[in-house]
């Protein structure tokens, strides 16, 4: 089968695409799936460069990638509810850049949800929604969402506006509309930021959820330290990163692993009919076919890129 493939940690040289790696057979609880579009997230480039071995380690040689959408080709042993030929999206356990994967947590795709929306669901939906969770965020407070225009970031801003709660997210000044857009309300990047998310916050925000890492953390502790009983220290528990690995240095919780996967299926069914409604949105920014998966990952690492990169097998 068509599949990128690295055997050593390295820059983006070290993919080679291969039109004869092994298909792959699904085991007792999985499904085989044939892969019609697969989202780009960053993990997969800081996995290649072996940053984050703690979370995901890796096995060689392997296949990068996470989420898919695609057709059911193929059911281990002991699966229900699904048959060949199901439209169905989800998360990978052998790689997503490769014409079949393996999966054990699917969701049926909405009739009308294109290829490239429902393989961009997965990763930013259970992100924000497992951020959001540990924070404990509720209607009537308010959030401040670092890196807020990115994929994941503008899916939390979404969530977040949609369960009552205001958020001020942080993002470049050419993203501010967009924010806007979905509810938030924007602020700039830089030094001064505490002060400008104070302005637009003039009551104190109750949450940070960091999006985007870039050392953001110690403003995050600053702008909840003076507003909480415990100071400081009561702070940390309401900020949660994605991005910092220099979160435990901080006492900051770093969420990068998937929660319970019933409750990831759970939202990941909401999310693709949210989708599928109009009432969710990834902004789409460029889709290329898998043997471009180096140049991709390239743009993902750029941080230049405004919405969701996909590849197409």
């Amino acid at each position: 089968m068509e599949a990128i493939v690295y055997e050593e940690f390295g820059g983006p040289e070290v993919l080679r695409h291969t039109a004869g790696a092994a298909v792959p057979e699904p085991g007792p609880g999985e499904v085989r799936v044939k892969v019609a579009a697969v989202g780009v997230n960053p993990v997969d480039w800081k996995r290649r460069y072996g940053w984050v071995e703690a979370f995901y380690p890796t096995t060689f040689p392997a296949v990068p990638g996470l989420e898919f959408a695609g057709t059911v080709d193929r059911l281990g042993e002991g699966v229900t509810g699904l048959a060949v030929g199901d439209e169905v999206l989800g998360w990978t356990k052998t790689g997503a850049y490769a014409e079949y994967a393996i999966a054990d947590i699917v969701v049926p795709k909405p009739a009308g949800l294109s290829w490239e929306a429902a393989a961009s669901l997965p990763v930013a939906g259970e992100t924000a929604q497992r951020v959001l969770d540990l924070l404990g965020v509720r209607a009537g407070e308010t959030l401040f969402l670092h890196g807020a225009a990115g994929v994941v970031g503008s899916v939390g801003v979404q969530l977040a506006v949609a369960a009552g709660v205001t958020v001020v997210g942080s993002a470049s000044e050419s993203n501010h509309a967009y924010l806007r857009e979905l509810g938030a309300i924007p602020v700039a990047y830089g030094e001064g930021l505490a002060d400008r998310v104070r302005a637009a916050a003039p009551d104190g925000v109750d949450a940070v959820f960091d999006a985007a890492g870039h050392g953001v953390l110690p403003v995050a502790i600053e702008l909840l330290g003076g507003g909480l009983p415990g100071g400081e220290e009561a702070a940390k528990e309401r900020i949660v990163t994605i991005a910092d690995v220099d979160a435990e240095k901080y006492g900051i919780v770093f969420s990068g692993s998937l929660g319970d996967p019933e409750a990831v299926r759970a939202g990941l069914t909401a999310h693709a009919r949210g989708a599928a409604a109009g009432t969710l949105t990834v902004r789409l920014a460029e889709t290329l076919p898998l043997k471009e998966a180096a140049r991709v990952q390239e743009l993902s690492e750029s941080g230049h890129v405004r919405g969701k990169l996909i590849l197409i097998p």
